[in-house]
């Protein structure tokens, strides 16, 4: 019965026009994200006055992640019906901009992510050890100095390190493109291609920068451009599956259900205009994860539909400020997360509270 309930739903959006790619309107997001990242880069680069400087890196901090963000979708096949578009600004946006491995990320993310979010044992988005624990299981495995160091002090040492945030991203995306171009069994052209544009990347924000300052500056310059995207990309990312009320379940053989898994497991916040632009729809990650290859500009529409399915046929649908969803990302390694055995009973634990308790703002 929800199956074709959601049935219904996705007919409605298609009869909505929703379920066309808006091409259009992405790519011309696109090219103002893009428009800032270099105007302000340059501008980091190439102004005298400190102060000018660095409010150059904040532009073109807000316009690399719109450019993430909205590249995002490209990866999802959200921008064209044209794949060598899709492919295209997915390069651009991932190896080019952010020297993160397309190949990588599509594993990671839309493979393993979408598929089982926050599912212990396979999603690793929570997965911090031995540094860092943010579930009740992980904590109760420690002993000793390491107990000691979980319980007490990560939840002041993380905010402290997340600046690393992008370049271990980065790390992960070299060593799994390194295994796969070294494996004759795994290597495929994508690899290459994205080996040439991870290479290409290094050419574009150190190699053109090297023709006009020094090779040392231009170098220091683009690892300081990919430490301040730390903070802000953690901060679009995390808010929709790393706090309490984003439930956690242990992998098993329990029975799939596709729809209670992506809504137990997700929030949506809410965000200004300023805030919106550069989220590029991942503030609704509830339509994103039920809806995965739609065009983004169509999810703050969509929202009030989905939010009556999930009320309807009885699946949760929470949402939260911007920032009540940080400071509850954070609360996870204060207190870590209790991880459901099943399915079923993270439905149920959820159901059962009431929407304050549940983190919900009732509007």
């Amino acid at each position: 019965m929800d199956l074709e309930e959601f049935a219904a739903l996705r007919a409605e959006f298609a009869v909505r026009g929703w379920h066309r790619k808006a091409t259009g309107a992405v790519v011309a997001e696109l090219l103002l994200h893009f428009a800032l990242a270099i105007a302000g880069y340059v501008m980091f680069l190439a102004c005298e006055s400190q102060a000018l400087a660095w409010l150059g890196l904040a532009i073109s901090t807000y316009g690399t992640l719109g450019v993430t963000t909205n590249t995002h979708t490209s990866t999802h096949n959200g921008t064209s019906d044209k794949k060598w578009v899709n492919e295209l600004l997915s390069y651009l946006g991932y190896p080019l901009f952010a020297n993160l491995s397309l190949t990588y990320w599509r594993n990671a993310h839309i493979t393993i992510h979408h598929a089982a979010p926050n599912v212990m044992g396979i999603d690793d988005d929570h997965d911090f050890m031995p540094w860092f624990v943010t579930t009740e299981a992980e904590m109760r495995q420690a002993r000793g100095l390491a107990r000691f160091y979980y319980r007490h002090l990560q939840k002041y040492f993380f905010p402290i390190i997340l600046w690393v945030h992008v370049f271990l991203r980065q790390k992960s995306s070299w060593v799994y493109l390194t295994k796969a171009l070294l494996d004759p069994s795994r290597r495929r052209r994508g690899h290459w291609l994205d080996l040439l544009a991870m290479s290409l990347y290094w050419v574009a924000w150190v190699g053109v920068p090297s023709l006009f300052i020094p090779f040392s500056d231009a170098l220091l310059a683009s690892m300081v451009r990919i430490a301040f995207l730390g903070y802000p990309l953690f901060a679009v990312l995390a808010p929709a599956h790393y706090p309490h009320e984003a439930g956690c379940v242990r992998r098993g053989e329990w029975p799939k259900d596709f729809l209670a898994l992506q809504t137990c497991t997700t929030i949506n916040f809410r965000t200004g205009p300023l805030g919106g632009f550069v989220c590029s729809g991942l503030q609704y990650q509830i339509e994103h994860h039920l809806f995965p290859n739609y065009s983004h500009v169509y999810y703050k529409r969509m929202s009030p539909h989905v939010r009556a399915f999930c009320e309807r046929v009885g699946y949760p649908y929470r949402t939260m400020g911007w920032g009540e969803a940080l400071l509850k990302i954070f609360a996870i390694f204060a207190r870590p997360k209790p991880v459901a055995p099943d399915l079923e009973t993270l439905h149920d634990d959820l159901q059962g509270r009431a929407p304050e308790a549940a983190g919900e703002s009732v509007v």
